[in-house]
C-alpha cells in the first residue's frame, strides 16, 4: 500500500492499520482486500462490479469498512454495493471514497448502495467524500444511495463531503415502514468553482415511521450548491427537515426543502436558513488575537460538526 493510500484511507474512514472486522478496500475498480468473519459475509458479484454484504440476524456490535480510493487519473469506477441487514442486528458500515489525481483528465467514482434493513435492525452508516492531488483533471463523486427499512428498525446515515470534490450529484431515497426511524445528516463545504447537489426523498409508508434530516453546509468563493430534500407522509408519520447554510464570497446556495401530506395525521416540519458569519462571533474571537481568516475558520469548522 502507497504512502497516498494509507493517508486517504485514514481520511475517509479513519482507518490506520487493516480494521479487525469484515472490510472490502476496493482501489482503482479492483479489490485490494476483502475479508468476511463468521456473521458477515462480504461476497463478489458475478454480473456486475461490487459486492453483497450480508450480515446475518442478531449479529451484534459489530462493524464493515468499505472504502473506495483512485489514484489513477482518467479513470471512471462504478460499483454496486448491496447491504442485506438481518432481523435484530446492531452495525457499524463506514464507506467512502478518496480521490488522488495528479493528472490532467478527470477521475470519477459513482457508487450505487441499496440497503435492505431488516425488522428491528439498527444500522449506522458513515461515508466521508474527499479529493485531494495536484493535477488539473476534476475529482468527480456521484453517489445513489437507496434505503429500505423494515418493520422497527432504524438507520442513522452520515454523509460528509471534506473537501477537494470538484463536482458531485448525490441521490437518496428511502422507503419506511411501520415503526422505522431514519436519520440523516449530512455536511458540506465548497470552495473555488465546485458543484454539489443532493437530493434526498423519504417516502413515510408506515404508521409511527419518523425521520430527521439535517444539512449543514458553508459554500466559499464562487462554488454552487444546491439541497432538494423531499418528504412524503404516506401514513400517520412524523418528519422533520432542517437545512442550514453559511454563505460566503462569491458563493451561491439553494435549499429547497420540500413536504408532502397525503395522509391527514402526517405530521412534516420543514426549515431552512442562509446567511452570513455572525459579525458578533468574528469579532469576539479576533480579541484573542486571531485575524479574520484565523477566526472565520474555526467559526466554519464548528458550524460543520
Amino acid at each position: 500500500m502507497l504512502k497516498i493510500d494509507e493517508e486517504m484511507l485514514k481520511t475517509i474512514a479513519d482507518l490506520h492499520e487493516v480494521p479487525q472486522g469484515a472490510y472490502n478496500i476496493r482501489k482503482n475498480g479492483s479489490a485490494m482486500g476483502r475479508k468476511s468473519t463468521e456473521h458477515i459475509q462480504i461476497i463478489p458479484k458475478d454480473d456486475k462490479p461490487g459486492i453483497d454484504i450480508r450480515i446475518a440476524p442478531n449479529t451484534k456490535n459489530e462493524s464493515v469498512h468499505i472504502p473506495v480510493i483512485l489514484s489513477e487519473s482518467g479513470m471512471t469506477d462504478i460499483v454496486y454495493n448491496d447491504f442485506y441487514i438481518g432481523e435484530n442486528s446492531n452495525v457499524v458500515i463506514v464507506a467512502g471514497c478518496g480521490i488522488h489525481n495528479s493528472g490532467n483528465e478527470k477521475s470519477q467514482h459513482d457508487g450505487i448502495h441499496t440497503f435492505y434493513i431488516e425488522k428491528g435492525a439498527k444500522v449506522k452508516y458513515v461515508e466521508k467524500h474527499y479529493g485531494e492531488g495536484e493535477g488539473t483533471g476534476a475529482r468527480i463523486l456521484n453517489p445513489v444511495t437507496v434505503v429500505n427499512l423494515g418493520e422497527n428498525a432504524s438507520a442513522e446515515m452520515e454523509m460528509v463531503q471534506i473537501k477537494g470534490v470538484d463536482s458531485t450529484k448525490r441521490d437518496t431515497t428511502a422507503n419506511l415502514e411501520k415503526g422505522a426511524k431514519l436519520t440523516i445528516t449530512e455536511r458540506l463545504m465548497t470552495h473555488g468553482k465546485q458543484f454539489a447537489e443532493s437530493n434526498v426523498e423519504i417516502n413515510m409508508n408506515g404508521d409511527e415511521s419518523v425521520c430527521q434530516i439535517v444539512s449543514r453546509s458553508v459554500g466559499k468563493n464562487d462554488s454552487v450548491q444546491v439541497f432538494h430534500p423531499k418528504v412524503i407522509g404516506n401514513s400517520a408519520c412524523r418528519a422533520h427537515v432542517q437545512c442550514d447554510s453559511i454563505i460566503m464570497d462569491n458563493a451561491k446556495i439553494a435549499s429547497i426543502p420540500e413536504i408532502d401530506a397525503t395522509n391527514a395525521d402526517a405530521q412534516l416540519v420543514h426549515e431552512a436558513a442562509i446567511g452570513k458569519i455572525n459579525s458578533d462571533q468574528l469579532l469576539k474571537l479576533m480579541t484573542f488575537g486571531l485575524n479574520e481568516e484565523e477566526a472565520e475558520e474555526i467559526i466554519v469548522q464548528g458550524f460543520l460538526k
